[in-house]
């Protein structure tokens, strides 16, 4: 029996280095059995191992990741070399999103805790070493413009820089609130254009979003990149929204510009 688990465990061992000798970091279960002609429960064991000295990554069960040298003390890889063949297992369209986009957009002024991911169905958070990847809903995703982004073993899905400063405001307590809002703007702005950010509005139909993300282009002093929006929401009238919802509105000054009740001051870091 001990010789019997030892060959297992070895021949997993054989296939995994031989996997990353050819610059390939990801397996299924199905994938191993097959080439090991291993049982389930023979493989479980022989990857129990692998995962205790952090040779392997189990992010999802049935979903291997397999970890290089550089990355042991994490635990894993950067979930970008993964994150695109894990959506494929998993069965559902994606695109990486919101604080992870802007990051990769350039406006990396705070580096996001959790590398954050739309897709169309509640997924459970994905934990592999110390990285976390959070899902969020969008049914809007089949209009949502997106660019392939180039990683270390291929390429994912990122939403564009306009639907990824609408994203933030549509999931404003994931991208850590309108003051955060607001910093990641000021630098993820030189990368907006105008008219485009007006077709992603338009295309998802999100008024109090393009309301609340024009307000904060206003307030960081980007007036061109919001001209667009403005005009827009002047020709729709608009029901007058509060700038953070769930927030009592006293002394709540209106912008009418944007047809907002004013209920927060916005800090921007620098």
């Amino acid at each position: 029996m001990h010789t019997e688990l030892r060959e297992t465990r070895d021949g997993l061992r054989h296939l995994v280095d031989s996997y990353q000798a050819k610059g390939r970091y990801v397996f299924t279960r199905e994938q191993a059995q097959g080439e090991l002609a291993i049982s389930r429960e023979a493989l479980k064991k022989a990857a129990r191992r692998l995962v205790l000295k952090n040779r392997l990554a189990v992010p999802r069960q049935g979903f291997f990741v397999i970890v290089p040298l550089e990355y042991r003390a994490a635990g894993a890889p950067p979930p970008s070399w993964f994150v695109p063949d894990l959506m494929k297992f998993l069965g559902v369209p994606y695109y990486v999103g919101l604080l992870t986009a802007a990051a990769l957009h350039g406006a990396g002024h705070q580096q996001p805790q959790e590398f954050q991911v739309i897709t169309t169905k509640q997924i459970r958070p994905v934990v592999a070493g110390r990285a976390r990847i959070q899902f969020f809903v969008n049914r809007y995703l089949d209009y949502t413009p997106i660019i392939e982004v180039n990683t270390e073993t291929g390429s994912m899905r990122v939403s564009s820089p306009e639907a990824t400063a609408l994203d933030l405001l549509r999931y404003v307590r994931a991208a850590g609130y309108l003051g955060n809002v607001a910093t990641v703007l000021s630098e993820l702005a030189e990368e907006i254009d105008p008219r485009r950010l007006l077709d992603v509005a338009k295309l998802e139909s999100q008024l109090p979003h393009a309301q609340r993300l024009g307000y904060l282009l206003d307030r960081i002093g980007v007036n061109d990149v919001a001209a667009p929006l403005a005009q827009w929401i002047a020709q729709e009238q608009p029901r007058v929204v509060p700038l953070r919802p769930g927030r009592p509105l006293n002394k709540a000054v209106k912008d009418s510009r944007w047809r907002l009740f004013v209920n927060e001051t916005v800090e921007v870091d620098t």
